[in-house]
């Protein structure tokens, strides 16, 4: 029983509620910040995938085109 009322101490509510609009103003920055990093990686992943498509496309074009060559005689 005496543990838990150690913790009790890091339990601190200010009488003046002033001292939330730091923390507010850094939660509702790291939201937007993490958002933005969400978005941004999102967009590098399509980019990434469409370039993988036009990739394989290429690949598969120029196996097709060797495939006719070997089989013409």
């Amino acid at each position: 029983m005496n543990h838990l009322l150690l913790y009790g101490d890091f339990l601190y509510f200010p009488e003046d509620k002033m001292a939330y609009i730091p923390a507010a103003i850094e939660m509702i920055f790291l939201f937007l910040l993490c958002f933005a990093v969400f978005f941004a990686v999102k967009n590098l992943s399509k980019r990434q995938e469409l370039k993988t498509k036009e990739l394989e496309e290429r690949i598969l074009k120029q196996k097709e085109q060797n495939k006719e060559k070997h089989t013409e005689p």
